[in-house]
């Protein structure tokens, strides 16, 4: 695990599949991609102020630890979000794989249009690592909001710019993935074209989107 939690927070609860395909309305192929990639699920923790003396701030009044029995290193995201979508407050996923293990967490929010749904972002996790590696103790924070935010920004790889906010921070790491994305395409069709002109367009369009993610990826505005 990536952190070491109390005692006074263990829940350790099994989750039934069936309980979150019915809850998140599951697709037949959403539900096989399940199958195929989580074995066992366990609600193991539930952070709350009772559990770890912080108190309750803003809109995170608790944080859940969930550990899945992982069937291949490749969990998807999506498997991840229905499991998200159930619980009205963030979740730490600890993943399991035989003797190694990652921690993934989605950016988290309540919706801007109605305060009793949720917004599931990006994710962001570790890599896998041996199981065997020493957790570390829970950040050193004042409420619970805040413990969210230092957990999350400790899994982004993006350094925050000075006076970021967490929000604005996951959005710029967000268009970043999707500027690489595109830029993979670019490249794609780059090495695919024949015609010189063409080729002159997408080299100039294969510049003009590594400055901006150069740009983005600046510790500077």
């Amino acid at each position: 695990m990536l952190f070491e939690y109390p005692v006074k927070a263990e829940f350790g609860r099994i989750v039934p599949k069936n309980k979150i395909y019915e809850r998140a309305k599951a697709s037949k192929k959403l539900r096989e991609r399940f199958v195929d990639e989580v074995g066992q699920i366990v609600w193991k923790y539930k952070l709350a102020p009772e559990t770890v003396n912080l108190p309750a701030k803003g809109s995170v009044r608790e944080i859940q630890v969930f550990t899945i029995a992982a069937k291949t290193e490749e969990v998807s995201e999506d498997v991840l979000r229905c499991i998200d979508k159930t619980i009205p407050s963030p979740i730490i996923f600890e993943l399991a794989l035989n003797d190694k293990g990652r921690t993934v967490v989605a950016y988290k929010r309540p919706s801007d249009s109605s305060s009793d749904a949720w917004v599931v972002g990006s994710y962001f996790g570790t890599n896998w690592s041996s199981s065997l590696t020493p957790s570390a103790s829970l950040p050193v924070v004042l409420d619970m909001e805040s413990l969210f935010e230092s957990i999350l920004r400790k899994l982004i790889i993006q350094r925050a710019r000075q006076g970021e906010t967490l929000r604005d921070l996951v959005q710029r790491v967000e268009q970043i993935r999707a500027n690489e994305i595109n830029l993979k395409k670019l490249e794609r069709q780059l090495s695919q074209e024949k015609q010189f002109n063409r080729k002159v367009g997408l080299n100039s369009e294969i510049r003009k989107m590594q400055n901006e993610i150069n740009r983005l990826s600046s510790e500077q505005k």
